[in-house]
């Protein structure tokens, strides 16, 4: 009996070692632990099993939406969906949607999400699929207590690049502009992109952050601070921060639809070139399904796909 027990884990071994090594190698994204992943019904005796889980990872403001979505989509396709995404750091956001939706494959069904539009050199390079969600506004945050409510384009511009940096140019009190930034995914095209378009036409003096968490702490900690971060964001009691216009124009779904509104970013689910016939029913429904409409209304996200 010994002998066949030390057998089955021997069998068991492997599968556990390579799991850490995939858990390992993609940071924050963890696979998910299966209802069985081994089971032993005679001693010596290994039968694998079907993971019960679908796991999907990236950037946290994609992750919001299925996040929201999670018990009507796993009551949907009858499987656990497991989901890492959350306050996603500087690296682990949409590189690590990237990377756990080529992770699919037998005994491990995933997906990814990514918050910024994917080139078709890049696409194709890494053989995924790319599903659009929709267009989230990119809020731009001051602290509470600044007296500015509303900046032009042009302001916006010129307050991030460095040619203004005294809250007094703009209508402010006489206090210097405290530049805060995360500069992601700087070889994709789009998101902060739309505020200037390179990394280097940003002011050199300034404090730059790995998470959202990191840009609204640091608003709330400067009274000069200016950031930016996406509508999905939910604030909290203790964030000291509010939103401001820009050209008059709140950041709405219509304002992104009529296009008065000019900064936002793409938020979209990934695969491999071969998802599972339930990974993309989760992804169909999050694109076209009714409570989907219900989110993206509360959120301001405009979607780009027609409803069903």
């Amino acid at each position: 009996m010994k002998t066949r027990r030390w057998g089955c884990f021997s069998r068991i071994y492997p599968c556990v070692f390579g799991t850490f090594l995939s858990l390992f190698s993609i940071g924050a994204v963890a696979e998910p632990q299966s209802a069985k992943a081994a089971h032993c019904e005679l001693p010596g005796h290994f039968e694998p099993q079907k993971s019960v889980a679908i796991t999907g990872a990236g950037a946290h403001f994609s992750w919001i939406i299925f996040n929201e979505l999670k018990p009507e989509l796993e009551a949907l396709t009858g499987r656990q969906l497991t989901l890492f995404g959350k306050n996603s750091m500087l690296g682990q956001g949409c590189n690590a949607g990237i990377k756990n939706a080529k992770l699919n494959g037998p005994g491990y069904e995933s997906f990814g999400f990514v918050c910024c539009p994917l080139s078709k050199q890049e696409v194709e390079k890494k053989k995924i699929r790319v599903y659009p969600l929709a267009l989230e506004p990119l809020l731009i945050l001051v602290n509470k207590t600044n007296p500015v409510s509303n900046l032009s384009l042009q302001q916006v511009r010129a307050i991030f690049s460095g040619e203004i940096t005294n809250w007094s140019e703009v209508g402010g009190d006489d206090r210097a502009i405290v530049v805060v930034t995360r500069l992601h995914c700087k070889k994709r095209p789009g998101h902060w992109k739309t505020i200037l378009p390179d990394a280097s036409d940003f002011r050199e003096k300034r404090l730059n952050v790995k998470s959202a968490d990191d840009m609204v702490q640091r608003v709330t900690d400067f009274n000069g601070a200016i950031g930016h971060t996406g509508a999905t964001w939910i604030f909290e009691s203790k964030d000291k921060v509010k939103v401001v216009t820009v050209n008059g124009v709140k950041p709405t779904a219509a304002a992104l639809e009529n296009k008065s509104y000019p900064f936002y970013r793409h938020l979209s689910a990934v695969t491999d070139k071969n998802p599972s016939p339930d990974v993309l029913t989760i992804i169909d429904e999050v694109q076209t399904g009714p409570s989907f409409r219900q989110v993206a209304k509360r959120f301001e996200l405009l979607p780009l796909t027609p409803a069903r």
